[in-house]
C-alpha cells in the first residue's frame, strides 16, 4: 500500500519537515552534477560504512571528507536514485509535519538525527565488517513513522491499494498502515538478513523505527493545539 495523505491537520508550520525535503532534494540534484565515478566516490566518502563507522577501518585520505561519525549526518541526504529519494520525501511529507508540530522545531531536529543515528548504528552493528556505504533519509523517517504510530494510531491515512490489475483509494487507521509498514520491514529484514537486504538496509528502518517509538515518551511535547487526533501524553 501507497500512502498519500492524513487527515491529521497541524498548527505549526512545518519548516523543518519542508527543510529536510529541501535539503534532500537539492542533494540529490547536486548528486546528478557528478559523472558516475564521482557519485561513487560521494557515496563512498559521505555514506555510512559500517567497517569504518565500528570497525576500526578508515578510508583513505584522497576519499574521506568527513569524520566517521559525521557520516551518520551526511548519508541522510544522500539517495540512489529517483525512486529512493520520492518514496522517502513522500512518507516525510505526510508523517513529520505531525511530529514536529508535537515536538515544536528544534527538539524535532534532535529527534530526527537521533533516530537516524539510531538507524545506522543498528545495521552497522549487526554487519560490522560490511564495507557497503549506507545511503538515504529512510531510517530516520522511520523514527518519524514509530513516533506517528504512538501519537496518532486513530489517524485516517489515504492510501492506494494495489490489486492486481486495478488499484483501489481507501482510507485506513495509521495503526493498521504503519504497522504493516514495520513488520513488512521486520519480516524482509529477517528473512534477508543484515547482509543480504538487495540494496534496502531493513534493519536500519527497525532501529530508526523503535528508537522513534522510544524517544516520543522521553521527549517533552507541546499541548495539541486544535488536532483532530490529540497527541497521547500529559495533554491528551
Amino acid at each position: 500500500m501507497i500512502p498519500l495523505r492524513d487527515d491529521n491537520p497541524t498548527t505549526v508550520t512545518p519548516v523543518v519537515t519542508v527543510g529536510i525535503i529541501a535539503a534532500c532534494t537539492i542533494a540529490f540534484l547536486w548528486q546528478l552534477t557528478l559523472s558516475p565515478q564521482a557519485q561513487w566516490d560521494a557515496t563512498i566518502a559521505l555514506g555510512v560504512i559500517p567497517i569504518v563507522l565500528l570497525g576500526g577501518e578508515s578510508l583513505p585520505s584522497e576519499i574521506a571528507l568527513v569524520p566517521p561519525w559525521f557520516t551518520i549526518v551526511t548519508s541522510m541526504f544522500l539517495h540512489g536514485g529517483w525512486l529512493h529519494l520520492i518514496g522517502n520525501m513522500l512518507y516525510m511529507w505526510i508523517f513529520a509535519d505531525n511530529i514536529e508540530n508535537a515536538l515544536g522545531h528544534v527538539l524535532f531536529v534532535v529527534f530526527y538525527v537521533v533516530c537516524g543515528a539510531a538507524a545506522a548504528l543498528t545495521q552497522s552493528a549487526l554487519d560490522v565488517n560490511s564495507a557497503v556505504p549506507m545511503i538515504g533519509a529512510s531510517g530516520a523517517i522511520a523514527g518519524v513513522l514509530g513516533a506517528y504510530l504512538v501519537l496518532f494510531p486513530r489517524a485516517h491515512v489515504l492510501v492506494l491499494l494495489p490489486l492486481g490489475f486495478f488499484t483501489q483509494l481507501i482510507r485506513l487507521p495509521a495503526l493498521l498502515v504503519l504497522g504493516f509498514w514495520f513488520v513488512l520491514q521486520f519480516l524482509q529484514g529477517g528473512l534477508a538478513g543484515p547482509t543480504d537486504g538487495g540494496g534496502v538496509a531493513y534493519w536500519a528502518h527497525i532501529g530508526g523505527f523503535v528508537a522513534g517509538v522510544v524517544l516520543i515518551f522521553l521527549i517533552p511535547r507541546r499541548p495539541p493545539g486544535g488536532s483532530r487526533y490529540p497527541h497521547r501524553g500529559p495533554w491528551g
